[in-house]
Protein backbone atom coordinates (compact mmCIF):
# COMPACT_ATOMS: atom_id res chain seq x y z
CA UNK A 1 0.00 0.00 0.00
CA UNK A 2 2.99 2.41 -0.38
CA UNK A 3 2.45 5.91 -1.76
CA UNK A 4 -1.32 5.73 0.24
CA UNK A 5 -1.69 7.93 3.43
CA UNK A 6 -4.84 6.87 4.62
CA UNK A 7 -3.56 3.05 5.38
CA UNK A 8 -0.40 1.92 7.89
CA UNK A 9 1.93 -1.16 6.91
CA UNK A 10 -1.01 -3.95 7.77
CA UNK A 11 -3.39 -2.34 5.04
CA UNK A 12 -5.37 -0.50 7.63
CA UNK A 13 -7.37 2.45 7.21
CA UNK A 14 -5.96 5.02 9.16
CA UNK A 15 -6.69 9.17 10.00
CA UNK A 16 -3.21 10.57 8.85
CA UNK A 17 -1.22 12.27 11.64
CA UNK A 18 -0.79 16.09 10.37
CA UNK A 19 1.02 16.64 14.09
CA UNK A 20 3.96 17.46 12.35
CA UNK A 21 2.95 19.99 9.41
CA UNK A 22 3.52 23.45 9.61
CA UNK A 23 -0.10 25.69 9.36
CA UNK A 24 -0.31 27.74 6.28
CA UNK A 25 -2.55 28.65 4.17
CA UNK A 26 -4.63 26.60 2.30
CA UNK A 27 -7.38 27.01 -0.95
CA UNK A 28 -8.87 24.49 -2.97
CA UNK A 29 -11.89 25.17 -5.85
CA UNK A 30 -14.11 22.02 -6.97
CA UNK A 31 -16.70 22.01 -10.05
CA UNK A 32 -19.63 20.41 -10.86
CA UNK A 33 -22.34 20.85 -13.49
CA UNK A 34 -25.92 19.81 -13.67
CA UNK A 35 -27.11 19.26 -16.80
CA UNK A 36 -30.96 20.01 -17.96
CA UNK A 37 -33.88 20.13 -20.00
CA UNK A 38 -33.20 23.70 -21.36
CA UNK A 39 -37.33 24.70 -19.42
CA UNK A 40 -35.94 22.99 -16.18
CA UNK A 41 -32.94 26.08 -16.79
CA UNK A 42 -35.64 28.32 -17.88
CA UNK A 43 -37.62 27.86 -14.84
CA UNK A 44 -34.59 28.29 -12.30
CA UNK A 45 -33.97 31.75 -14.32
CA UNK A 46 -37.06 32.78 -14.39
CA UNK A 47 -37.38 32.23 -10.30
CA UNK A 48 -40.30 30.18 -11.00
CA UNK A 49 -39.40 26.88 -9.26
CA UNK A 50 -42.32 25.99 -6.67
CA UNK A 51 -39.68 25.26 -4.33
CA UNK A 52 -38.18 28.32 -4.22
CA UNK A 53 -34.63 29.97 -5.48
CA UNK A 54 -32.93 26.95 -6.67
CA UNK A 55 -29.60 28.67 -6.87
CA UNK A 56 -29.34 30.44 -3.25
CA UNK A 57 -30.70 27.45 -1.92
CA UNK A 58 -27.72 25.46 -3.23
CA UNK A 59 -25.66 27.83 -2.19
CA UNK A 60 -26.27 27.64 1.30
CA UNK A 61 -26.57 23.90 0.83
CA UNK A 62 -22.86 23.94 -0.31
CA UNK A 63 -21.47 26.25 2.55
CA UNK A 64 -23.18 23.85 4.81
CA UNK A 65 -21.50 20.89 3.31
CA UNK A 66 -18.47 22.16 3.03
CA UNK A 67 -18.57 22.44 7.12
CA UNK A 68 -19.68 19.22 7.68
CA UNK A 69 -17.12 17.65 5.62
CA UNK A 70 -15.56 15.56 8.33
CA UNK A 71 -18.51 14.13 9.69
CA UNK A 72 -19.45 12.47 6.10
CA UNK A 73 -16.23 11.56 4.73
CA UNK A 74 -14.82 8.94 7.57
CA UNK A 75 -10.93 9.80 7.39
CA UNK A 76 -11.63 13.84 6.92
CA UNK A 77 -10.08 15.90 9.64
CA UNK A 78 -12.54 18.54 10.89
CA UNK A 79 -10.87 21.97 9.60
CA UNK A 80 -11.73 25.69 11.00
CA UNK A 81 -12.92 26.92 7.67
CA UNK A 82 -11.69 30.47 6.96
CA UNK A 83 -14.08 31.24 3.34
CA UNK A 84 -16.39 29.21 1.40
CA UNK A 85 -17.71 30.17 -1.16
CA UNK A 86 -20.15 28.89 -4.20
CA UNK A 87 -21.00 30.26 -7.61
CA UNK A 88 -23.71 29.25 -9.81
CA UNK A 89 -24.41 30.17 -12.39
CA UNK A 90 -26.45 29.20 -15.89
CA UNK A 91 -24.07 27.60 -18.20
CA UNK A 92 -25.55 27.04 -22.05
CA UNK A 93 -28.99 26.40 -22.90
CA UNK A 94 -29.40 23.48 -20.42
CA UNK A 95 -26.86 23.70 -17.16
CA UNK A 96 -25.77 24.84 -13.94
CA UNK A 97 -22.04 25.22 -13.12
CA UNK A 98 -20.99 25.28 -9.95
CA UNK A 99 -18.09 26.65 -7.94
CA UNK A 100 -17.16 25.94 -4.81
CA UNK A 101 -13.80 27.16 -3.40
CA UNK A 102 -12.90 26.70 0.48
CA UNK A 103 -9.76 28.09 2.26
CA UNK A 104 -8.44 27.06 5.77
CA UNK A 105 -5.41 28.00 7.61
CA UNK A 106 -4.21 24.53 8.87
CA UNK A 107 -1.59 21.72 8.34
CA UNK A 108 -4.24 19.98 5.58
CA UNK A 109 -6.40 20.76 2.50
CA UNK A 110 -9.67 21.42 1.95
CA UNK A 111 -10.29 19.53 -1.25
CA UNK A 112 -12.40 17.29 0.10
CA UNK A 113 -14.24 20.85 1.69
CA UNK A 114 -14.17 21.51 -1.57
CA UNK A 115 -15.71 18.41 -3.20
CA UNK A 116 -18.22 18.02 -0.92
CA UNK A 117 -19.49 21.38 -0.90
CA UNK A 118 -19.67 21.58 -5.02
CA UNK A 119 -21.15 17.62 -4.76
CA UNK A 120 -23.97 18.89 -2.42
CA UNK A 121 -24.98 22.09 -4.16
CA UNK A 122 -25.31 20.27 -7.49
CA UNK A 123 -27.44 17.46 -5.32
CA UNK A 124 -29.67 20.78 -4.07
CA UNK A 125 -29.87 22.06 -7.88
CA UNK A 126 -31.67 18.37 -8.70
CA UNK A 127 -33.45 17.72 -5.60
CA UNK A 128 -35.19 21.27 -5.98
CA UNK A 129 -36.03 20.67 -10.14
CA UNK A 130 -36.39 16.85 -10.16
CA UNK A 131 -40.18 17.31 -10.24
CA UNK A 132 -39.90 18.48 -13.59
CA UNK A 133 -36.91 17.03 -14.87
CA UNK A 134 -35.91 13.47 -13.68
CA UNK A 135 -33.12 13.48 -16.16
CA UNK A 136 -31.02 15.71 -15.05
CA UNK A 137 -27.37 14.61 -15.01
CA UNK A 138 -24.61 15.50 -11.98
CA UNK A 139 -21.27 15.31 -14.41
CA UNK A 140 -17.62 16.41 -13.80
CA UNK A 141 -16.76 16.63 -10.35
CA UNK A 142 -13.25 17.66 -9.89
CA UNK A 143 -10.81 19.34 -8.23
CA UNK A 144 -9.90 22.33 -10.23
CA UNK A 145 -7.24 24.25 -7.95
CA UNK A 146 -5.23 23.48 -4.86
CA UNK A 147 -3.16 26.11 -3.22
CA UNK A 148 -1.26 25.55 0.34
CA UNK A 149 0.87 22.64 1.92
CA UNK A 150 3.96 20.97 0.97
CA UNK A 151 2.56 19.76 -2.40
CA UNK A 152 2.22 23.26 -3.72
CA UNK A 153 -0.07 24.46 -6.28
CA UNK A 154 -2.27 22.53 -8.80
CA UNK A 155 -4.29 23.65 -11.47
CA UNK A 156 -6.68 21.90 -13.98
CA UNK A 157 -9.46 23.31 -16.02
Amino acid sequence: MSGLTHFDAAGNAVMVDVSGKAETVREATARARVTMQPSTLAMIRAGTAKKGDVLGVARLAGIMAAKRTADLIPLCHPLPLSAVTLELAPDGEDGVEISATVKTTGRTGVEMEALTAASVAALTVYDMCKAVDRGMRVDGLRVVAKSGGKSGDFRQE
